[in-house]
């Protein structure tokens, strides 16, 4: 059956419904039984209301400037915007995201996109190619079952489009692909060269189960990525859908897709896009970073367009996690109870920003994370640094992606420490 509107939103209602129990990490053990909407109206206070730590925090301010930051930014270049679900797999932000004017939501597997369809996800790019037959077979029965369903994904090789046509015959709708265009040599996914992708556009076009509709990639992958190599990737990109569409290879199609878009070179996707031409259909110009909802204070902080284009605004790292002084075996070093279970560290280990004791809070001036084993972050602290077993180190993470997948229900916590939602996620 198709997820249809009425059905998510019965489902994004029904997260409310939920008990809370020994499923849920840092949630206060007196809360066992109550649903997560009781304990949501509790509004009780992250450090005073029974939470246990490490706890992960999601700042109610932050994630509400960047999700209006995005919308604008979307708004003022010309963009649709369907950003990476994949980063937080919480169908809460997902239908926020869409509020704030997303097209769609991105995601990279099918399993996730079946977790969008179950909360009423009408629009979903696919960024990969999908071969899997079961997945395709489901794929074809929710575009079946609901005319307002729209599915694009990628088609990279014609042994793709081989596989995809033979688990979608005697489908009632075509799935509808873009072609994606590598990022150079050495990247990750798609086709190498422009040659093979008319070699791939070809295939499409010899079969009825698939519908090619646009053009696509990943900036991100473009090999010692700077400024100058990222536009003139972009720019092979454009040129591509325009001699597509000069082929007539879009004939039959509502509008042709052009879409890129990580979070590291927005802007440069604007800059590139606003200067494609007329083509003979509408164009949807789609913009696909996702890591800005919760944004971080490590990598993305780093890479942001916006540092670059300052006028444009400034996203906030929106996520902080809170572990406890449970070992200070020396003056020099101390532990704390959280570690790779619990924080992102694929790209840059955790850094600790405050210090929470007998109900105050002060800057964690001269306290470093130097490592993460599973349980256990080691802190190495400067001569003369305070910092006693019992006291609560708040820390930004860094990476999105690999924040959200630690945490099944995340507080969703106003600057004053209150508690006013839980984000449910599902990876």
């Amino acid at each position: 059956m198709a997820a249809d509107s009425g059905t998510g939103a019965e489902r994004l209602a029904a997260l409310a419904d939920e008990r809370v129990d020994h499923r849920f990490k840092g949630l206060p053990p007196d809360a066992d039984g109550l649903t997560v909407g009781e304990l949501a109206a509790q509004r009780r206070n992250l450090f005073s209301g029974g939470f246990t730590t490490p706890v992960l925090a999601l700042s109610a301010e932050r994630l509400e400037h960047n999700l209006r930051l995005m919308e604008t930014y979307s708004v003022r270049h010309g963009l649709s915007f369907a950003p990476h679900g994949k980063t937080s797999m919480a169908p809460q932000l997902f239908q926020r995201q869409i509020e704030h004017g997303a097209w769609g939501i991105t995601l990279a597997v099918p399993h996730q996109v079946r977790v969008a369809r179950a909360f009423g996800v009408q629009r979903v790019f696919l960024a990969n190619e999908v071969v899997d037959a079961s997945a395709l077979e489901w794929v074809s029965l929710q575009l079946a079952d609901d005319p307002g369903f729209r599915f694009v994904c990628y088609v990279d090789s014609v042994r793709g489009v081989e596989l995809m046509d033979s688990a979608l015959r005697g489908s009632r709708r075509p799935v509808d692909v873009v072609v994606e265009l590598a990022a150079g040599e050495g990247a990750r996914t798609g086709v190498r060269t422009e040659e093979e992708c008319s070699a791939v556009a070809d295939a499409v076009a010899g079969v009825d189960t698939l519908r090619l509709v646009g053009v696509a990639g990943y900036e991100g992958e473009v090999p010692d990525a700077d400024s100058e190599r990222v536009r003139g990737w972009l720019r092979r990109l454009v040129s591509l859908a325009v001699d597509f569409d000069k082929d007539g290879r879009f004939d039959g199609v509502e509008e042709i897709v052009v879409s890129a878009g990580g979070s590291a070179w927005f802007d440069a996707v604007a800059d590139v896009f606003a200067g494609i031409p007329e083509l003979s259909l509408p164009v949807l110009k789609l913009l696909r970073s996702g890591a800005y909802v919760s944004h971080d204070d490590g990598h993305y902080r780093k890479i942001t367009p916006f540092n670059r284009v300052p006028e444009e605004g400034s996203l906030q790292p929106a996520f902080r996690l809170w572990a406890q002084v449970v070992s200070r075996p020396s003056v020099e070093q101390a532990f704390v109870n959280a570690g790779k279970r619990d924080a992102a560290y694929d790209l840059d280990l955790p850094e600790a920003q405050v210090v929470r004791a007998d109900g105050g809070e002060r800057p964690a001036d001269g306290i470093t994370v130097t490592g993460l084993s599973d349980q256990h972050a080691w802190i190495r602290t400067d001569e003369g640094v305070e910092l006693q077993v019992g006291d609560w180190v708040g820390m930004g993470l860094s990476h999105p992606c690999t924040s959200f997948d630690k945490w099944e229900l995340i507080p969703v916590v106003e600057q004053d420490g209150t508690v006013v939602d839980y984000i449910r996620t599902y990876f």
